[in-house]
């Protein structure tokens, strides 16, 4: 029978639910530092940082020994696996650091992307073949929740039915892993904000792609309650000569979410795409303040959006680790206002606020 399945035992849906509404909570959101080591040297250069082990461990202890303040905005952290292991000066782990501030950590567990055979340049992501004993493994380590990034991209002829077909298939067959092994699957497919679309076919193109990512994870018996899922926000591409106002982003990202998430799901945390800070934060506010149907919390999972003042401030200088975190404090701040509707654009600037953060094809 196509309908019979087993759906997780009730200890484990709650164990899953619980973690993923914590993350959810008002007034909270996620910082992505799961740079891969090739990533965060490309930010250290724009700091002229040498890309080393160490200073990619004194960067990240900056992050997670700022002021406990932090833990007011900022629920859970994605972690990089080599972060995942280190320690702080004083010996304590950085899993550590986080909980005392009431963070959860998570961590990325896809291997990137490898392209697809007879495709226009589109993508497939990689890492399913030993997920199951990684998350176990992780799951032991402190890790309560985890990140997998699919990535499409908007042309004349694409996203493709291939592409969309595989790319839902490996996020489910990634989300129910996770589940199995006591994770929540933070599901993400990213469409690329690379080219010259308009709004409207943003918002169809995403409403298609998401549509068959929950159709796929109905298939896979995946619970909703213990996921989360981190969408791009509805953008017309960096290169459309046509400007659009926050309002008019907040209406085409909540009415395509509502045309194909469903409300079971526990929460959607918006990745930045390449967005300013300033501009991810103002737009996320627009999004929450939209009047409609949101039967979901909506909030960030920001990288370079909660970072890229932090990295200015720091500069790789020991002195100057009080001014990253102080940066740091304020974007996760004006987010968690953000997350609640409740933002005044232009109420917090950083040493990058304006400063534009895209990167063509960008891969972690």
């Amino acid at each position: 029978m196509t309908t019979y399945f087993n759906y997780p035992p009730p200890a484990l849906q709650e164990e899953l639910r619980k973690i993923a509404e914590a993350i959810v909570a008002p007034g909270k959101g996620i910082l992505a530092a799961d740079e891969s080591t090739a990533t965060i040297g490309k930010r250290f250069t724009n700091i002229a940082v040498e890309n080393t082990e160490e200073n990619r461990r004194q960067y990240r202890q900056l992050l997670f020994s700022a002021d406990k303040a932090l833990g007011n905005n900022i629920s859970g952290v994605i972690l990089f696996h080599e972060t995942l292991y280190q320690k702080a000066d004083d010996g304590t782990p950085f899993v550590e650091l986080l909980n005392s501030r009431g963070i959860i950590p998570g961590i990325k567990v896809d291997k990137g992307v490898v392209d697809l055979f007879g495709s226009e340049e589109e993508v497939t992501t990689q890492g399913l073949d030993d997920l199951d004993k990684r998350c176990a493994q992780y799951k032991k380590d402190g890790c309560h929740f985890a990140k997998w990034r699919c990535v499409l991209k908007i042309k004349k002829n694409t996203p493709s039915y291939q592409a969309i077909l595989e790319n839902a298939n490996v996020l489910a067959r990634y989300a129910s892993i996770c589940q199995a092994n006591r994770i929540v699957p933070i599901v993400e497919p990213e469409i690329l904000p690379d080219g010259d679309h308009d709004l409207d076919r943003a918002q169809k193109v995403t409403e298609t792609v998401l549509a068959a990512v929950y159709k796929a994870l109905s298939d896979h018996h995946v619970y909703l309650e213990g996921t989360l899922l981190k969408p791009n926000m509805v953008t017309a591409g960096q290169s459309c000569p046509t400007k659009y106002t926050p309002e008019q982003i907040a209406a085409a990202t909540v009415t395509a979410l509502n045309r194909t998430v469903p409300a079971a799901v526990s929460g959607i945390t918006f990745l930045s795409g390449g967005q300013s800070e300033e501009e991810a934060t103002i737009n996320l506010n627009a999004i929450n303040q939209f009047k409609g149907k949101k039967p979901w919390p909506l909030t960030f999972s920001y990288g370079r959006a909660l970072q890229a003042s932090v990295l200015r401030a720091w500069g790789g200088k020991k002195e100057s680790i009080g001014a990253g975190q102080d940066e740091l404090l304020k974007r996760a701040k004006a987010n968690g206002e953000a997350s609640l509707g409740k933002y005044v654009a232009g109420s917090v600037t950083g040493k990058a606020g304006d400063q534009g953060l895209f990167i063509k094809d960008h891969a972690y």
